[in-house]
């Protein structure tokens, strides 16, 4: 089975077992159910094999994570634009149309691909076989910023800190029209949509999860604005489904919003065929040094030359 690591704690209790634990240990709640069923998990000594369970304030917990198996994706040499390395982490400048992990459909020509090529095979085993040192992601259509973790401890000071919510995460987006206010904030649980399991949807408080984006207007365009995102919460597709929710999908996006017919000969001519969406910077807390780090990308340039379009005469 290889080696054991241990990850031990006391619990505030109140919440669902694998959310508690998930925030306790660093690891992804999915990996925390996967480790719950192996038997893997004890409270007050006791293995325990139901997620849902909502331990009491102050049970004591343990973790048996164990050394990660060898991961399926194979090495490919894809090049990578790297803002930053060292020996706990990297910081990878995405390009837009490339998937972060492999899965159904996307078996390889991955980030995860070009990842286990550039490092060697080290990287974190805390996000299972698929998703090695992957700590969050971002949609493959949307370009920028991303942290990988190489080692187990970079994993899980990262984990935490996208927790807690103090990561710094800036997006930039060309959204339809004009929001009024043209500053705001949009709150709103995040779910699978009902009605169609492959978006994400606006849903009442307690079914899905809480979501907070802070926006602001940096540019009035022609017929569409040049928006700063800044997400408090990192839920799937968040930017995109709150931006539509206000009335202001992003140009391009072919899931939450029809872009307006007076660009979508510009889009067409321009060969724009993805959401309008950049991870402009990622700032964060070193997890092994401290040492307080922030990144900036520069939109690409199909990005820019949308933009560059959008700021000509009407």
């Amino acid at each position: 089975m290889g080696d054991l690591r241990i990850i031990d704690g006391t619990l505030a209790g109140g919440e669902r077992l694998d959310k508690a634990l998930a925030e306790a240990s660093g690891l992804s709640r999915e990996r925390v159910k996967a480790l719950i069923g192996e038997g893997r998990v004890t409270l007050d000594g006791q293995t325990v094999t139901q997620p849902s369970l909502k331990p009491g304030q102050g049970a004591r917990f343990a973790i048996d994570v164990p050394e990660a198996a060898p991961a399926q994706a194979a090495p490919q040499d894809i090049p990578l634009a790297i803002a930053y390395e060292d020996d706990a982490l990297i910081v990878v400048d995405k390009p837009a149309g490339l998937v972060v992990h492999p899965a159904a459909g996307n078996l390889d020509g991955t980030l995860v691909n070009a990842l286990l090529h550039h490092c060697r095979g080290q990287l974190s085993g805390i996000g299972g076989v698929a998703r090695p040192g992957i700590v969050h992601r971002i949609d493959k259509d949307t370009s920028g910023l991303l942290v990988v973790a190489k080692t187990d401890a970079a994993h899980e000071g990262l984990a935490r800190q996208f927790a807690d919510h103090s990561i710094e995460r800036l997006y930039q987006a060309i959204a339809a029209g004009r929001p009024a206010p043209a500053n705001g904030t949009v709150r709103g649980a995040i779910a699978r949509s009902s009605a169609n399991r492959k978006k994400m949807a606006l849903v009442e408080d307690g079914r899905g999860k809480h979501a907070v984006t802070h926006y602001r207007t940096l540019e009035a365009l022609r017929g569409a604005a040049l928006i700063e995102c800044k997400l408090e919460t990192g839920r799937t597709h968040q930017v995109r489904v709150h931006l539509a929710s206000i009335g202001h999908p992003l140009l391009g996006d072919p899931v939450y919003g029809r872009t307006p017919p007076r660009l979508r000969p510009l889009l067409h001519e321009l060969g724009f065929a993805r959401q309008a969406l950049h991870a402009a910077v990622l700032g964060f807390v070193h997890p092994v040094s401290g040492q307080a780090l922030r990144f900036e990308s520069s939109p690409p340039d199909d990005f820019s030359r949308l933009l560059a379009e959008l700021r000509g005469p009407s």
